[in-house]
This record gives structure tokens, C-alpha cells and sequence, in this order.
């Protein structure tokens, strides 16, 4: 058995200077600001239905590249089946909380992938 993606939900890049990226995701690809979170030093930007975040960092990550990771919404988000199947694959899983996604807040799982890449599951926004 595996999970269903449905989506890519949002990417989490590095960056040094907030500016110049705003500029490029702004103007150059029509992305639009949709909101931010001071105390993680990071603008998140309408990409169509999906999220491009953009956290503030003092220098380049050269080791660890400019991305901190990515997330996919899994449809269903059954939270029980979706650990029994990371279990079986021997993929370790973080705790599940509530985060926000493309959709809203909803559930989500912190995994790496085999070369050590962070991928969140996400679920469902939360009803409204």
C-alpha cells in the first residue's frame, strides 16, 4: 500500500536578501504576497493553489542548498494508515500538528526522503 499525493501545497526556500526575491516572485512571475510570519522571518506568496514561502537566512546554505523543504497534500489524510505505511517503509515520522498550508491550517507530518530531504504530508484545511 502507499499514500495518495494530490498536490504539490508549498515549497520553503532559503534566502539572503527578501527584497530582491519578493521582486523576482512578484514581478517577474505574477506570484502575489498573501501573508507573513515575523517570528519566522518568512513571506508566503500565492503560486495558483500552491505556496512558494520564503524565509529570511543571514548566508547561503551551501551544504544543505536553498531549499528546507517541500509539501505535498495527501488526500486522504488518514493519520493512522499514513504512519503504518511510512512504518512499513522504515521512513521515520515527526509528530503531527496543525500548520498552514496552501489550503489553511490543517494536519501535517514532518518525513525525509532516503537522501535526507524534509517533505511534510499535509492534510485537509481545517473546517472553516
Amino acid at each position: 500500500m502507499s499514500l495518495s499525493v494530490a498536490e504539490l501545497d508549498h515549497v520553503v526556500l532559503r534566502v539572503v536578501d527578501l527584497e530582491r526575491s519578493l521582486r523576482f516572485y512578484t514581478h517577474v512571475l505574477g506570484c502575489r504576497e498573501e501573508r507573513r510570519v515575523e517570528a519566522a522571518n518568512l513571506v508566503q506568496l500565492r503560486a495558483g493553489r500552491a505556496l512558494i514561502d520564503l524565509v529570511v537566512v543571514d548566508e547561503p546554505a551551501e551544504a544543505s542548498g536553498n531549499m528546507d523543504h517541500f509539501c505535498v497534500r495527501l488526500d486522504p489524510f488518514e493519520e493512522e494508515e499514513i504512519r503504518k505505511v511510512l512504518r512499513e517503509n522504515g521512513v521515520t515520522a515527526g509528530r503531527t500538528a496543525r500548520r498552514y498550508g496552501a489550503g489553511g491550517m490543517g494536519p501535517s507530518i514532518y518525513i525525509e526522503d532516503p537522501d535526507g530531504n524534509v517533505v511534510e504530508l499535509k492534510g485537509p484545511p481545517d473546517p472553516t
